[in-house]
């Protein structure tokens, strides 16, 4: 049987040492080498297994797999392309030295990135100067500014845009969190108390997945998520929680929607645009996004004419 030699690839996202099966079952029967001390060789030799650090990577590997039959190179976080490049180039002009396998010992989980962009934005609050002049006021056009594009793009269905512009909504996410790390210690939260919260709330608002509750259509899910909303609110006005900053003709149906008040006498603009609003909402009617769509057309006209 000819000689191996395994490039034991790893995610860094994971903690040191969480490796399959059949990764520590090599580690531990096989000589293990490594270009530098890392968390992951560390906690290799923590449990005893026979890791050793070498500037002399692929002489070694060819040594100890001529000699014991298998060797393994534990793949650096930053990977070791130049290291591959040479056993792929040795190792096609003498195939007799030893077999080339590749086996990930543990691999990023879906979402992991999420905490490379958690990462970089620590380091950004700390060396980015104008990041440390920021306050949660003065990015908060920000949020607006990209959730509206997040919405242009998704209205004409250019998914491509999409995704870019979700990462700058995720942007003010991670960064609106980051700031709040630095807020007096009876108000500071973190990224992980934003995300802990949001799965709570999702655990706790669909029970028909999460729980015993049982209910079959859309209508009834959209029926449960708002009676559990609304006990959640028990004891608050029904205007507390109304996002203020929202254009105002959804401001003004969501007030609507939340009250017994229509239509109000008075004949100023504001008072006509209040009734307009609850004649668009008793017809079935957004009336943002009616005016909205009015807007667009008198646009596309105006450009025809240039």
């Amino acid at each position: 049987m000819p000689a191996r030699i395994v490039l034991l690839v790893t995610s860094p996202r994971l903690p040191a040492g969480l490796l399959t099966a059949e990764a520590w079952d090599l580690v531990r029967t096989t000589k293990v080498f490594a270009a530098a001390e890392t968390a992951q060789s560390e906690a290799l030799q923590h449990v005893g297994a026979d890791v050793t650090i070498t500037e002399r990577g692929l002489d070694d590997l060819l040594a100890e797999a001529a000699t014991h039959g298998a060797a393994v190179w534990l793949s650096a976080p930053s990977g070791d392309e130049r290291l591959a490049r040479e056993i792929g180039l040795r190792l096609t002009r003498e195939p007799q030295l030893a077999t080339l396998e590749l086996m990930y010992g543990s691999w990023d989980p879906s979402g992991a990135r999420l905490l490379d962009a958690v990462t970089v934005m620590d380091q950004l609050a700390v060396e980015d100067p104008w990041k440390r002049q920021q306050t949660h006021q003065s990015l908060a056009k920000y949020m607006l500014e990209e959730a509206y594009e997040a919405v242009d793009a998704i209205n004409a269905a250019d998914y491509e845009s999409l995704r870019e512009e979700l990462g700058d909504v995720l942007l003010q996410v991670v960064l609106h969190a980051r700031m709040a790390e630095d807020l007096p210690d009876d108000e500071a939260w973190t990224i992980d108390d934003v995300a802990g919260d949001l799965v709570a709330k999702l655990i706790r608002r669909n029970p028909h997945v999460f729980g015993d509750a049982d209910v079959q259509t859309v209508a009834e899910i959209t029926e449960q998520w708002e009676a559990i909303k609304k006990a959640e609110k028990a004891g608050r006005s029904p205007m507390d929680s109304i996002a203020l900053s929202q254009p105002a003709l959804s401001l003004a149906a969501k007030v609507q929607a939340r009250s017994e008040e229509t239509a109000i006498a008075g004949a100023g603009i504001g008072e006509r645009l209040w009734n307009l609003v609850a004649e668009a909402r008793a017809t079935g009617v957004d009336a943002e996004a009616a005016l909205r769509q009015v807007a667009l057309t008198k646009m596309a006209e105006l450009r025809e004419r240039e």
